[in-house]
């Protein structure tokens, strides 16, 4: 590039002072420092206020205000009942089954048949039950004459310890007359000493001999009186084992042990029932009582005598608890209520009915209605709704006693509050609600 340089002529006057030649460096002024660090920092606090109260808590959830229940805390009269879900069922049965097994040959009554106690209601045979019974009959009462000969060879041997106690009694008075007779004579010297003394040693020997025979003869009673009574003894067994063998062989006759209505009897001509094997049971006439499974939170509540009441027809009908079963069976035992009075008329067995069970007195109590918030929560804690109803906080409580209506609030809880009694589902993690209002 090539630079020309103009110069002006001599002589020239000088014009006016350009704008550069004017210009003065101007002093650019700086913010402090300390000034952008304080308003940095405010910023910074700024935002972190704003994402703290726009962004969600982890420990809160906003839920729609009319997608929940919310129920009043209230004071009232807390009815300690339990509604029971109960079958009817009959008060006594009593169940057949087969003692001996056997072929059955006839039959006399049918299924569903009123019977009274007593009544014949099959026949069955077993050929191996008769030959082993009429075997044990027999050797029984061959058992029996051998004690009976027994006993009449104690008898008579006892009827000849008599007969020798009474000759040995007679031999003695005979020698007593001897010597009385002599003993005047011998003094006087009419008797010879020698016949005399004889007399003498005959009366003693006869003394003796009585005395020993009586003494054998108490030894002998004793002894045969205790094998007599072991005689009889083993006889009265005997008899009583024979009695069974016979029972054994009558058990094949299936006869009605009480009166009542024979059900499940289902047996037919020909069938072969093995020992043991059910027949069937006789319900007892014009008598039910009612069998109710209850949930095991309330095992410890139940015991017999609890009263109960049953609406049907109109009427209201009372029972008590007869019987607790403790055994849980899928989360439930059972209990049997007894109708105190009438029962109601027309009632079959295996029908469902509705009964109430008292639990306990009625009593003055806060109460909030029975929800499904309870199934989340054990009645430890609840959601409680603010003033404005915007929002609600978890807070513990202690609930008590709950019926179907209604649970009773021990402490947490005042008048006036209200409480979510709706499900938890999905929030039982968090800690508040924000209940959001539908739009108007």
């Amino acid at each position: 590039m090539t630079v020309v340089v103009m110069e002006k002529p001599e002589g020239t006057r000088p014009g006016p002072t350009s704008g550069g030649a004017m210009d003065k460096p101007v002093e650019r002024k700086r913010i402090d420092r300390r000034i952008l660090i304080a308003g940095g920092a405010a910023a910074a606090l700024l935002l972190i206020f704003l994402f703290m109260r726009l962004a969600p808590n982890s420990n809160s959830q906003t839920v729609a205000a009319d997608r929940v229940t919310i129920s009043t805390v209230t004071t009232g009269v807390f009815e300690d009942f339990l509604p029971l879900r109960a079958r009817v069922t009959p008060l006594i049965t009593v169940y057949l089954d087969a003692v001996e097994g056997g072929r059955v040959d006839e039959l006399f009554v049918e299924d569903g048949a009123t019977v009274v106690k007593g009544q014949l209601l099959a026949k069955m045979s077993n050929a191996d039950l008769q030959l082993s019974t009429l075997a044990r009959q027999t050797e029984v009462e061959q058992q029996l004459n051998n004690m009976r000969s027994q006993e009449l060879a104690l008898s008579q041997t006892r009827l000849a310890n008599e007969r020798a106690l009474i000759e040995a009694n007679l031999g003695e008075r005979k020698a007593q007359r001897m010597y009385d007779v002599q003993k005047p004579l011998a003094q006087k010297g009419y008797v010879a000493g020698k016949v005399f003394n004889d007399t003498v040693d005959d009366l003693a020997y006869q003394r003796r001999r009585t005395e020993v025979i009586r003494r054998g003869n108490a030894t002998d009673e004793r002894l045969q009186s205790s094998q007599l009574g072991q005689l009889r003894a083993a006889a009265s067994s005997l008899q009583t084992s024979l009695g069974i063998a016979r029972s054994s062989l009558d058990s094949l006759n299936l006869r009605a042990p009480v009166a009542g209505t024979l059900s499940a009897f289902s047996i037919q001509l020909g069938q072969s029932m093995q020992k043991g094997e059910r027949l069937g049971q006789i319900d007892s006439p014009g008598r039910n009582k009612l069998v109710a499974g209850i949930d095991e939170f309330y095992l410890s509540r139940v015991f017999p005598g609890q009263t109960a009441t049953l609406d049907q027809e109109g009427k209201t009908y009372r029972l008590k608890v007869g019987k607790v079963y403790p055994q849980v069976r899928g989360g439930q035992f059972e209990v049997d209520l007894i109708f105190i009075g009438p029962e109601p008329s027309g009632i079959q067995r295996g029908q469902t009915l509705q009964a109430r069970l008292t639990l306990g007195d009625a009593q003055k109590a806060q109460l909030i209605p029975f929800g499904s918030f309870y199934n989340d929560t054990g009645g430890t804690w609840v959601f409680v709704v603010s003033v404005d109803g915007k929002s609600a906080e978890r807070r513990e409580v202690k609930l008590g006693r709950k019926n179907p209506d209604f649970i009773e609030v021990l402490s947490g809880l005042k008048p006036g509050e209200r409480v979510i009694t709706s499900p938890y589902t999905g929030f039982t993690d968090k800690t508040e609600l924000d209940l959001q209002q539908p739009a108007n």
